[in-house]
């Protein structure tokens, strides 16, 4: 698979309930905004970039790349954020990360299209090195474009789990040792703790 056949997708449009409310993807984060920092981490791994934002649109839409909101106002999570992302998509297949996992890998999306040739989607695993205990890592992916109507369809029915509706694809789980690098930040305080090194 060709980096070109890739959309790199971050995802934004959360309602930032356990910080406070505020947008997450605004919140500074090592001199940068974090959904800044995640499409710079994510540009040099795919053929073309998007956001899905649902606030400050105007602020992002700054940063010179298209930015999709939520077909509604409900907030159904980060899966209505990857539906945006699979309807605007003009590439094969799209590669979601959130705006709140400042440490993916910078080899994320290559490790995750070299397993999916024959999958509908593609979401990296963290192996825990003591017990070896597999935990997915599910916002974070590699999905067919082509998923868009499957999707729309488990929203409409109340969907909102990304491990529920992966459940139901042809799905690869690619494990990744290092369980730091998906990491995110819920709060103020994870993103302190993110901070440091």
């Amino acid at each position: 698979m060709n980096m070109s056949d890739i959309t790199g997708l971050v995802l934004a449009g959360g309602l930032g309930r356990r910080m406070g409310g505020v947008d997450k993807g605004l919140q500074p984060f090592e001199g940068q905004p974090l959904a800044r920092r995640a499409l710079e981490r994510l540009r040099p791994q795919v053929g073309a970039l998007m956001l899905n934002a649902n606030r400050h649109l105007d602020v992002y839409a700054a940063w010179g790349v298209p930015v999709w909101p939520d077909a509604d106002d409900q907030f159904a999570g980060p899966l209505a954020g990857m539906l945006a992302g699979l309807r605007h998509a003009d590439t094969p297949w799209l590669a979601c990360v959130p705006c709140d996992g400042p440490h993916f890998p910078p080899d994320l999306v290559q490790r995750l299209a070299a397993h999916a040739e024959a999958a509908d989607a593609v979401m990296p695993v963290t192996l825990d090195p003591d017990t070896g205990r597999r935990q997915p890592q599910p916002v974070f992916g590699l999905l067919r474009r082509s998923l868009a109507d499957d999707l729309a369809g488990f929203l409409a029915d109340g969907g909102r789990q990304v491990e529920a509706w992966a459940a139901r694809l042809r799905c690869v789980q690619v494990p990744f040792a290092d369980a730091r690098a998906f990491a995110n930040a819920n709060t103020a305080q994870d993103l302190a703790r993110l901070s440091r090194p």
